[in-house]
């Protein structure tokens, strides 16, 4: 019986992460061809542009996360994206991305068409589901704070790059880190209020997820 009901959760489990593969790869390639078909300035510069938003960067780590979950891409997926704890960074990243956007960004431009569709995908729908998909799977390991340590580079090597590359580019993907726009004291405290999102949201599930999972 116990075994009966493991298999069909396992199922349950395969299906979703087929929903969540296509949903990642969906977002991504749609907003990248939209992103092309829109350049302001050439190819070369649009695709760094384009993997210069954390909400791209972020969207492609979960949408290869779900990719390591497919049977048939096992073998070819990247081994951190299996570790413990990657789920739980993740969930938190993609939430961030989701807050900030329903926030501070939503206003600033009203999509219509194939990219109202994409834009809710990316910051709307996808957060949501991976937060529901960590709520049903994440076990008692992965809502360790020693597993998670390491992901923690991840934002703060972004917020690095950007400032570095906006300096000598002048390009800043998002207006709260545009340094040419508020200055450079603004943007510390715009990302010093972004960190304190992170830890919350980080500190948020943490304590949840031992209390759901034990």
């Amino acid at each position: 019986m116990e075994d009966t009901k493991t298999q069909k959760s396992s199922s349950q489990r395969e299906w979703i992460d087929l929903i969540g593969f296509f949903l990642g790869w969906f977002s991504i390639v749609g907003q990248f061809i939209l992103t092309i078909e829109n350049r302001q300035v050439d190819v070369f510069e649009t695709i760094i542009r384009f993997f210069s938003f954390f909400t791209i960067l972020t969207n492609l780590l979960v949408a290869l996360y779900f990719t390591s979950r497919i049977p048939i891409f096992k073998k070819v997926s990247i081994r951190q994206m299996t570790n413990k704890g990657t789920i739980t960074a993740l969930t938190v990243f993609i939430l961030v991305v989701g807050l900030v956007y329903q926030v501070v960004l939503r206003q600033t431009w009203h999509p219509t068409g194939f990219q109202r569709i994409i834009d809710e995908l990316l910051h709307s729908v996808i957060p949501v589901f991976v937060l529901l998909y960590w709520v049903s799977f994440a076990d008692i390991e992965d809502v360790k704070f020693k597993h998670l340590q390491k992901w923690l580079w991840f934002p703060a090597l972004y917020f690095m790059y950007t400032l570095i590359r906006g300096h000598f580019s002048g390009y800043y993907p998002y207006p709260f880190i545009n340094v040419l726009e508020i200055g450079y004291f603004q943007v510390i405290i715009n990302c010093l209020i972004v960190s304190g999102v992170f830890l919350a949201i980080l500190g948020v599930l943490l304590f949840a997820g031992h209390k759901i999972k034990k």
